[in-house]
């Protein structure tokens, strides 16, 4: 019979007291990130400083940045969902403390960005909730995050990017298109960006 692991509580000052402690190969591959996500939850209210709501956009708080990685809280009113994006070849982990949401993952079959033309299949839909963190697979990488209407609740996911950038690829597949954007901050370090 499996036993399943309690996630242990940390405040976010711990979390990130934590994630300094890991070697720049832990950053390389998806696993060893991973799984410290799935033995660790973030105690909701030590996310305070961070949370920022928009009503008409979620907002992107930056919480820690090193050259590794940086540590985003990114803040979802209900029904307010990303653009299909990538990470420009970093890897990325994310973890909900604070409610659940929805990462639609998709296929990239081919881009031309110098046209703006691409094609993308969906693959799968992954729900994550304070015990179900995910790392999005390096080898199809694009994908969406969604606060669904029916889930009926505000979220906040925690996002760990293996380096720092600052633009990203944005990708419509009804469409067909997709282009560079920049990215921004709306808060830096729990002050306005």
């Amino acid at each position: 019979m499996a036993t399943q692991v309690v996630p242990r509580q940390l405040s976010i000052q711990d979390f990130v007291s934590e994630l300094h402690k890991f070697p720049e190969a832990a950053f390389v591959d998806t696993g060893e990130i991973l799984s410290f996500l799935q033995r660790t939850i973030v105690a909701p209210e030590s996310l305070s400083p961070y949370l920022n709501w928009d009503r008409q956009h979620y907002t992107r708080n930056l919480i820690d940045k090193s050259r590794l990685y940086e540590l985003i809280a990114i803040c979802w009113e209900v029904g307010q969902v990303s653009s299909v994006h990538n990470h420009r070849d970093q890897n990325c982990w994310m973890a909900v403390p604070i409610g659940r949401l929805q990462v639609e993952n998709f296929h990239l079959a081919s881009q031309d960005l110098e046209h703006g033309v691409c094609k993308l299949t969906p693959t799968n839909t992954v729900e994550m909730n304070p015990t179900h963190p995910c790392a999005v697979d390096p080898a199809d990488p694009v994908h969406r995050v969604v606060n669904p209407t029916q889930f009926g609740e505000r979220a906040v996911s925690l996002h760990i990017y293996s380096h720092p950038f600052d633009t990203c690829v944005v990708y419509s597949p009804e469409q067909g298109t997709c282009g560079v954007i920049k990215l921004h901050y709306t808060t830096m370090f729990g002050k306005p960006a």
